[in-house]
C-alpha cells in the first residue's frame, strides 16, 4: 500500500478499486452442467458454489491451493485465564495436535496459524479503545499477507475464544439492537452495552473495528480485502470473520460479496449476524466449534464442486 499520513485513508483507497465478479466465468459454468446433466441447476447448492468459485477467480472452478488461515489477539477486558487459553489454542494448533489440523492434513489443505502479539492484549473496550489508528491499519495491512504464495481459495477463522465481545460489538455499533441481540450471554452482553455508551454517535466502520474490535478482526478484515484484491474466493468460520466482513461490507457495499460462510446459523445470534451480512453458507452441520474446522470441511466441499465440474466428461 502507498503510505500517507492518515492511515485509515491508505486501506480506504482500496475500496474503491474492487474487483467485481467475471459473469463470463460464472456463464461459462452454466453452460457446462447444462451439457453435462442437462439443466443449468442439475447440481443442485453445488452449482451455485461453482458459479461463486468461477465468478469470483474470474476462471474454471479449481482449487489447488486452499489456505486455512487462523488468527488470534487477546482482549484487555477478558481475564488472564481466557488469556491463556487462547495461547494455548494456539500452541495445539502449531504442534498439529488440533482439530482443524487433523482435517488439513486428510484433505491436502494448507494451514498457518498467527499469534497477533498474545502477551499485549488490545485495551479493554469498556474503558479505552482497543487499538489506536496506526496500530489498527498495521494489523490489517498485515492480515493482508494471508493471501500471500499464489494461493486460489482462502478460509479465515479466528482462536480467540468465544467469550470475546468485540464481535457481538461490532455488529451492534453497525446494525443497530441491543447488545443481547448480538450475544447469547449476559456478561458478554453487559461489555458491549458499556463499549457501545463509550462508542457514542461514531458510525465509520473502520473508527468502530480500531475502538471496539481487535488485532484478530483487524487482521481478518485485512485478509478479506486482499483476496478480493486478488480475486481469491473467501470462506469464514466464526465471529471474528463474520465481524470483520460487516466493516467492509458497511465500508463499501459489495466488498465481501467473494465470501461464504461456512456454516449456516446454529444460533438466533449467529442466524442475525449472517442475515446482516445477507450471505450465503456451505454446510449446515450445527457445529459450535469455529476455529477453522467448518472452514476446512467446507473447502473440501468447494474443491469438490470445482473437480466434479471440470473433471466429468460428457456421455
Amino acid at each position: 500500500m502507498a503510505v500517507s499520513g492518515l492511515p485509515f485513508d491508505d486501506i480506504r483507497a482500496l475500496f474503491s478499486g474492487l474487483p467485481g465478479p467475471s459473469a463470463e466465468a460464472g456463464q461459462m459454468v452454466a453452460q457446462r452442467n447444462a451439457t453435462l446433466f442437462g439443466s443449468v441447476n442439475a447440481p443442485g447448492r453445488l452449482a451455485d458454489i461453482q458459479r461463486w468459485l468461477a465468478e469470483w477467480s474470474g476462471v474454471s472452478p479449481t482449487v489447488n491451493r486452499p489456505m486455512v488461515a487462523i488468527f488470534a489477539g487477546t482482549h484487555g477486558e477478558s481475564s488472564d485465564t481466557a488469556r491463556e487459553a487462547v495461547a494455548e489454542r494456539v500452541a495445539l494448533i502449531a504442534a498439529g495436535a488440533a482439530a482443524v489440523n487433523q482435517i488439513c492434513g486428510a484433505n491436502d489443505l494448507g494451514l498457518k496459524v498467527f499469534d497477533l502479539a498474545l502477551p499485549y492484549p488490545v485495551g479493554d473496550i469498556r474503558v479505552e479503545d482497543a487499538l489506536d489508528e496506526k496500530s489498527c491499519a498495521a494489523t490489517i495491512a498485515f492480515g493482508m499477507e494471508a493471501v500471500a504464495g499464489g494461493i486460489d481459495l482462502l478460509c479465515l477463522a479466528d482462536c480467540s475464544g468465544p467469550e470475546v465481545p468485540s464481535a457481538p460489538a461490532i455488529f451492534a455499533a453497525l446494525h443497530g439492537g441491543e447488545a443481547g441481540d448480538w450475544s447469547g450471554d449476559k456478561t458478554i452482553a453487559d461489555t458491549v452495552s458499556a463499549a457501545l455508551a463509550r462508542l457514542g454517535a461514531v458510525k465509520d466502520p473502520l473508527e468502530i473495528l480500531r475502538r471496539v474490535g481487535g488485532r484478530e478482526t483487524s487482521a481478518l478484515a485485512g485478509a478479506i480485502l486482499a483476496a478480493r484484491t486478488q480475486h481469491v474466493p473467501v470462506i469464514l468460520d466464526g465471529a471474528a470473520p463474520l465481524a470483520a466482513a460487516a466493516i467492509l461490507q458497511t465500508a463499501a457495499p459489495g466488498a465481501t460479496a467473494h465470501c461464504m460462510a461456512a456454516q449456516a446459523a446454529y444460533s438466533p445470534v449467529r442466524e442475525r449476524m449472517l442475515d446482516a451480512l445477507g450471505m450465503n453458507s456451505i454446510l449446515d452441520f450445527g457445529s459450535r466449534v469455529e476455529e477453522g474446522e467448518n472452514a476446512a470441511l467446507a473447502a473440501v466441499l468447494v474443491r469438490s464442486a470445482a473437480i466434479m465440474h471440470t473433471e466429468t466428461k460428457s456421455p
